[in-house]
């Protein structure tokens, strides 16, 4: 477990490699998490939305990240989310002993909770297991929006330490911001094309789909913008455009695998019901990523 006192700066959002049978590819996986630690990344997150943290087991869940803790030095925020709290809680308290530095806790989906349910489910978490934890924020795939006032109430609790937007709701981010001001609570971007702007009104940081194959380059966008050179942070925003949005053309992590695929990071293997990204995407993200040759 490495200490760190803030959620600041790049964490991918890992992807999980299978081999052709589905089986996780273990090699590549640390292989993988070695490589983004030596680009120069402030954390890792294995087992998030990226990682197919839907298809795998709660053992495999486990071994995920108890590997990338082994693999690196740097923090490693396990996602441990569920729609069972009892679930969340089981995973969260296994990551832990498993060496995960933090969590990250994505809203319970599909049951869609009042906003009560939500802070219930958050504060059972926080209460038994004794690590930083960040609240995650994605309507799109859980149905539910955490609004500002429940991101408030989560922020009074020491072990809630973040708080990652995928919303997409710029004024609703602002306003969490402003309002846990006097709180030990960070925000970061969980939308690699809002990342610059949720920095502009205070965020700390990033969790990037992004970062998966250009890790440099989006450390260069936050970092310059972190140290308030917003004019850098937003050439580099403007540059990797073309590869925030191309990332995104099918279902995450759809595209990012094939792009890992492309740069040689494991074969682009899914687990069903994720499908193999189309040829037309596959050449589009080809073309995108010759934007940015490796090693500059």
């Amino acid at each position: 477990m490495t200490e760190f006192d803030t959620f600041g700066g790049v964490y991918p959002a890992m992807c999980t490699p299978f081999h052709d049978d589905g089986s996780i590819d273990f090699e590549t996986l640390r292989a993988d998490a070695s490589r983004l630690e030596s680009a120069g990344v402030d954390g890792l997150v294995p087992m998030g939305s990226t990682g197919e943290s839907a298809t795998v087991s709660h053992d495999e869940h486990v071994e995920v990240i108890e590997a990338v803790v082994d693999a690196v030095d740097v923090p490693v925020i396990g996602g441990t989310g569920s729609n069972n709290t009892a679930e969340a809680l089981s995973l969260s308290q296994r990551a832990a002993d498993a060496g995960a530095d933090g969590l990250l806790l994505i809203s319970p989906y599909y049951n869609k909770p009042e906003q009560q349910g939500l802070i219930d489910h958050y504060l059972a978490i926080a209460d038994a297991v004794d690590v930083p934890q960040i609240v995650y924020n994605v309507p799109s795939r859980t149905g539910r929006n955490i609004e500002a006032d429940t991101a408030v109430e989560l922020a009074s609790h020491e072990n809630i330490q973040g708080y990652k937007a995928a919303s997409g709701d710029l004024n609703q981010v602002s306003e969490i911001i402003e309002r846990t001001r006097d709180e030990t609570f960070d925000v970061l971007s969980g939308n690699d094309g809002e990342t610059l702007p949720i920095l502009s009104v205070g965020g700390t940081g990033t969790i990037s789909v992004a970062a998966n194959v250009e890790p440099r380059r989006v450390s260069d966008l936050v970092w310059a913008a972190l140290d308030g050179d917003y004019v850098r942070a937003r050439e580099f925003h403007h540059d990797l455009g073309p590869l925030f949005r191309v990332i995104f053309c099918e279902t995450n992590p759809i595209p990012i695998k094939a792009a890992m695929e492309i740069r040689g990071y494991g074969n682009g293997t899914l687990r069903s019901p994720l499908t193999e990204i189309t040829p037309e995407n596959r050449e589009r993200l080809r073309d995108v990523l010759e934007l940015y040759p490796e090693g500059e």
